[in-house]
């Protein structure tokens, strides 16, 4: 019954903000213990409902009118930049139990948040959290072990919010990866041809490009589509 009252509080708040202008591509994913619900909502920014919790990530103001969504059971920030971090959506969606995950550089404009740090795993809301190296290997935006991305399992399906990263080696350590969400912009993440390496690497049988930009995303399903076992899903998100 509770997962059906979370799931009906994320269609009224779609329909709320689709009156509002707003609205946002969302997709489910099946699992072991029933439906994982995506909600592309824009840029870096996602939600999850899953067993009747609700998961915010990087929710920014910029991008969704936070008072008309779900209050969110468990939210993960990835960094401390302004299109990834905004306390006062952080506030709009926070209840009594919300449980925050931060990277260190995220303590001072949210002194609630627990820290992880890259390598950590953890549970948070009956879910596996797992955070791991998110930098810049070319540019200086994004210095190693400042930012986290993070590896959720949801019963029997795990995914990957990458976070503002490029192909690192690290992504070779990453396996059963069902869902990855790959950030692609120069000059701050990858190029187009980066992130197409970078699923390859990582092998997810579901590709998001996310924080798009202008990026080429028709050039990326051409890199792809000889990628066999790798769906690339192309949503709004730039």
């Amino acid at each position: 019954m509770k997962t059906i009252f979370k799931f009906g509080l994320l269609a009224s708040a779609a329909l709320a903000l689709i009156s509002l202008g707003w609205s946002f591509q969302e997709d489910i994913i099946k699992t072991s213990k029933g439906d994982l619900k995506i909600t592309c909502i824009r840029h870096g920014t996602l939600m999850f409902g899953f067993d009747g919790k609700i998961i915010h990530v990087d929710p920014v103001g910029q991008f969704a009118d936070y008072s008309a969504l779900p209050k969110a059971d468990l939210i993960l920030i990835t960094h401390e930049h302004g299109d990834h971090l905004d306390p006062k959506a952080v506030a709009a969606i926070t209840k009594p139990g919300t449980e925050i995950v931060a990277s260190e550089s995220c303590k001072a404009a949210l002194p609630a948040a627990v820290v992880m740090k890259n390598g950590e795993t953890k549970i948070f809301q009956g879910i596996k959290i797992e955070a791991v190296p998110a930098y810049n290997l070319t540019a200086v935006f994004h210095p190693k072990g400042r930012g986290n991305g993070y590896v959720l399992t949801f019963a029997d399906k795990r995914v990957y919010v990458a976070g503002d990263t490029e192909n690192i080696p690290e992504l070779a350590a990453l396996k059963d990866i069902d869902v990855a969400f790959l950030p692609m912009n120069l000059p701050y993440t990858m190029s187009v041809e980066m992130a197409a390496a970078a699923a390859k690497v990582v092998r997810p049988k579901i590709f998001y490009p996310y924080h798009f930009g202008n990026s080429d995303t028709a050039k990326l399903v051409a890199l792809m589509k000889d990628e066999k076992g790798i769906e690339v899903r192309v949503r709004d998100m730039k």
